[in-house]
């Protein structure tokens, strides 16, 4: 048994009553044996390689997994080969059982454009479709809902398959374990979920991070079963995986399993070891995984020691071989314009042959047309995209049965079934990671976030997750988001923000902001189609609002580009969202001044050439948002135009902006925080220029 002594030092009965294990061979065969020391094995050696390139600063940096490789490489071989897996820093051993080539590896390793990040990604935090490995971020915890998506998938598909994550005992405190476990339990997912428990987060013990007798004990409160195991013995493991693997499928449910190890080097080799007591590498070390299971295969006549010397002087000219083979790739040069364009995904190829229809075309060639508010806009363009894509999978909080906060999805459980249109948890950064798991295996998702403001608990899945997996391993996030978004509804600081610009500063997100229902249509239906993440703001008061005509068909309008929604020669508005309809007010108002609005529709990427172009027409430009002023898009557009447009401007550029305060809920406090208020007197100062 294992336990935790009360000074925090991590103990371990068994090591200091034995120097043994026990091996239970069960149905293994002298082969299966034989290969499973081999996949222990060759992870051992190359990390001894890697720390010798380390001290001769021919690699930056590792994270050692010696000590632990037993729980990587028994529970991947436990797994079929086509059934994803989400390592961490020290899952060595999932690499390399699933025999990935280690000349690849080590240009990974060394930043070589040839590595399977292009020299993008450091260690293990990359990821490769064909071997069905997710690549982990820094931040551990949210690589568990991934899983989650990842097993919904299986299940929509009726595939007979389980994921696998794991996690640190250090990586069970944090906030997306708990979101993991709970909508994989309460979907009935079939997720194995693996705690590599080694006593230590970095140099924090395991009595400062929980205080449960054990992590396992978890489990329990989410309505799962686990087990605590030994995590050092490899036929422990893998029976244990493989027998959890089998439950989860027949049962369609979610499995925790507590793997009891111990790191024998540092956190990464630059922090040391000095804060763990040397008894405990005393004990540990007589728990060696790999040199326990070797003893056990000689004094059981499965391999002899001559066997053992071939095959480890058959793994070190591997090894040898392949890093100079990596050595001898050539130095990597950057290109900008290759690093610009892998940010995002393309589409697929069958949008070419089959291009959807645009609006403009449908507008131009007199398509037939109905009359629609703003919020019917938007449940059409979702009805019509799970007609098109039944593979489409909706998700967020009350979207089922009542419809949704605002009732856009009224109905669709009925049309498309609960498996398609999931009520979910109050678990935003689950369900965003469990929408990109899905994204792994082919599915679209489409997240409501009830209201925009929610999105701050999902932040880190948006911003680390989904935006940068395309460009870290090639891997598309399609993904959309839904941002119900604004004021003008007396709703007060936490359901009335705009937090449009916090997402356009992220390369790898699209964010859209349809002002009128033809667009919203479009925009949704585009998002929907395009392979890349897309945040979708929709504004609360035009909901019911604004109406418009819209075309029947199914159709795009295009992400990227702008719409002149009036011409002018006295003042350019560049605007989006309740700005235009600021603005289309305030020149009904006042006829005697002509307004040139530009609608951006997308604030990421930007059209720029239709700014530049806006902006020559007259010379003056007014930057109208309702998001507050510091940190609002506007300043970015002002100092582009400021950059490439100085030469067309006949006055400064203007800001007009909210307040640089929280949103207020009474009315009146409102109106005055809203850039409504105050954008006459804009318009006076540049109409004297």
């Amino acid at each position: 048994m294992f336990f935790y002594a009360p000074n925090g030092q991590y103990s371990n009965l068994v090591a200091s009553q034995s120097t043994s294990m026990e091996f239970n061979r069960k149905q293994h065969s002298n082969d299966e044996l034989i290969y499973m020391y081999r996949n222990l094995l060759l992870p051992r050696m190359i990390e001894e390689k890697m720390l010798v390139l380390l001290r001769q600063g021919k690699i930056s940096k590792w994270f050692s997994g010696i000590g632990q490789e037993a729980i990587a490489v028994g529970s991947t071989l436990a797994l079929e080969k086509d059934e994803w897996i989400m390592p961490l820093h020290r899952n060595l051993g999932v690499f390399t059982s699933r025999q990935m080539g280690l000349q690849k590896l080590f240009m990974q390793w060394q930043g070589n454009k040839e590595g399977y990040s292009k020299g993008r990604e450091r260690s293990f935090h990359f990821g490769s479709r064909a071997h069905h490995i997710c690549g982990m971020i820094s931040h551990l915890g949210p690589q568990l809902a991934l899983a989650d998506g990842v097993a919904l998938a299986y299940k929509l598909r009726k595939a007979n398959k389980v994921s696998l994550a794991y996690s640190g005992d250090g990586g069970t405190s944090e906030g997306d374990f708990h979101e993991a476990l709970n909508v994989a339990a309460v979907w009935e997912l079939p997720v194995i979920f693996i705690i590599e428990n080694n006593g230590y987060g970095l140099s924090t013990p395991v009595n400062e991070q929980y205080r449960c007798e054990s992590l396992v004990d978890k489990a329990k409160g989410y309505g799962m079963e686990g087990i605590r195991i030994d995590g050092n013995n490899i036929l422990e493991v893998y029976d244990t995986i493989r027998g959890v693997r089998e439950y989860c499928i027949r049962e369609q449910k979610p499995y925790l399993v507590e793997c009891m190890t111990f790191r024998m080097r540092g956190h990464e080799e630059a922090s040391g070891t000095k804060y763990v007591p040397t008894e405990l590498f005393e004990q540990w070390a007589q728990k060696d995984p790999l040199k326990n299971f070797e003893q056990w295969l000689i004094s059981e006549q499965v391999v002899t020691e001559m066997q053992v010397a071939d095959i480890r002087n058959e793994f070190k000219q591997y090894i040898e071989s392949e890093l100079q083979l990596a050595f001898e790739a050539a130095p990597l040069i950057p290109q900008t314009t290759e690093e610009l364009q892998d940010v995002y995904a393309k589409p697929p190829a069958e949008s070419f042959l089959n291009p959807v229809k645009q609006l403009d075309e449908l507008i131009q060639n007199g398509s037939p047309t109905h009359e629609s508010r703003f919020v019917d806009a938007i449940t059409e363009g979702l009805s019509q995209s799970m007609e098109q894509h039944p593979n489409l999978v909706l998700m967020g909080q009350d979207i089922a049965e009542y419809g949704g906060a605002f009732k856009i999805t009224d109905g669709f459980v009925q049309r498309f079934g609960k498996e398609r249109v999931r009520n979910t948890p109050l678990c935003e950064s689950a369900i965003i990671g469990s929408a990109l798991g899905l994204s792994l295996e082919g599915y679209k998702s489409m997240v409501e976030m009830q209201f925009a403001d929610f999105v701050s608990v999902g932040f880190n899945q948006i911003v680390n997750n989904l935006a940068k997996i395309h460009y870290r391993w090639g891997q598309a996030a399609d993904v959309v988001i839904r941002m119900p978004t604004g004021g003008g509804v007396g709703a007060g600081p936490f359901h009335s923000q705009s937090n449009e610009a916090w997402f356009t500063h992220v390369p790898g997100l699209k964010v859209v902001y349809p002002s009128n229902p033809a667009d919203a249509k479009g925009l949704l239906i585009a998002a929907i189609n395009d392979p890349n993440p897309v945040l979708f703001f929709e504004h609360k008061a035009l909901y019911r609002s604004v109406n418009g005509p819209i075309p029947d068909a199914y159709y795009e309008t295009p992400i990227g580009k702008a719409a002149l929604t009036r011409e002018g020669i006295d003042i350019t508005v560049i605007t989006y969202g309740s700005g235009v309809h600021w603005a289309l007010e305030y020149q009904a108002a006042n006829p005697e001044i002509a307004l040139h609005i530009l609608d951006l529709r997308s604030l990421l990427p930007l059209d720029y050439d239709a700014i530049r172009t806006a902006v020559g027409k007259t010379g003056k430009v007014l930057i109208l948002h309702e998001d507050t002023l510091s940190g609002g898009i506007g300043g970015e557009i002002a100092a582009w135009i400021a950059e490439h447009c100085f030469e067309l401007l006949d006055a400064p550029v203007m800001r007009c902006a909210s307040l640089d305060t929280p949103i207020p809920f009474n009315i009146d406090l409102e109106k005055n925080f809203l850039a409504r208020s105050r954008m006459h007197a804009f318009v006076q100062k540049l109409m004297a220029y």
